[in-house]
């Protein structure tokens, strides 16, 4: 699997996972909430380790730019509030980095 599947489904799969502790916690949300979410946060650890990488810090930070991104969107689409400016300016510049991790040359 390549990394451009693989990120976006781990961001989910850990957004998701988080979201269900802070419905539990914060939006006072059955405890039922925590089995799904312990499910999902497996699933991104996991997913994770499928990244092609020599070092699991490069494959991480790269990761992290996706994970902002992904965040801003789960911002829109669930929580349904806009991102403004800054918050489109600085996904873009993260998802810039990731990239450059991701995909810089490497050796020499």
């Amino acid at each position: 699997m390549k990394p451009i599947l693989i990120y976006p489904l781990a961001a989910l799969a850990e957004i998701g996972g988080c979201f269900a502790f802070w419905a539990w916690l914060k939006l006072d949300r059955s405890p039922l909430w925590l089995a799904p979410g312990v499910a999902c946060l497996i699933a991104f650890a996991w997913l994770l380790t499928l990244v092609p990488s020599d070092a699991a810090g490069r494959a991480f930070a790269a990761y992290g730019g996706v994970y902002i991104c992904a965040s801003l969107v789960w911002m829109a689409l669930v929580e349904k509030t806009t991102p403004d400016r800054w918050d489109v300016l600085g996904g873009a510049v993260c998802l810039i980095g990731a990239g450059i991790i991701l995909f810089g040359p490497r050796g020499a």
